[in-house]
């Protein structure tokens, strides 16, 4: 199982991105999903997550502002993130809970500056 992250750069605040992730290899189901980031010189942290079946959480700093997706078809999460602000400003990481086992994508980068 491999997971490939896209759609990270640099953007202006109160600007919008939107980031992908798929997964690859021999799967058949795929349980939770969910998107992280770490900021420099900080713990890698929760942004949301979604069920098999729909159901999303998201950490407080976001609630509002980024709508979490996905596509059990096309093995998909998507992230999208409005109104961002600077201390959005981090690596996004994709996992995926796959047969019980966490896989991560390799991070994609996230920069909000003016």
């Amino acid at each position: 199982v491999q997971l490939q992250a896209s759609g990270g750069g640099l953007v202006q605040p109160g600007g919008s991105l939107r980031l992908s992730c798929v997964a690859s290899g021999r799967i058949f189901s795929i349980n939770g999903m969910a998107w992280y980031r770490q900021a420099p010189g900080d713990q890698r942290e929760l942004v949301g997550g979604i069920s098999r079946g729909g159901s999303t959480m998201y950490a407080d700093s976001v609630k509002g502002r980024f709508t979490i997706s996905r596509d059990n078809g096309k093995k998909t999460v998507d992230l999208q993130m409005n109104s961002l602000k600077p201390e959005d400003t981090a690596v996004y990481y994709c996992k995926m809970d796959v047969y019980g086992m966490d896989y991560w994508g390799e991070g994609t980068q996230v920069t909000v500056s003016s």
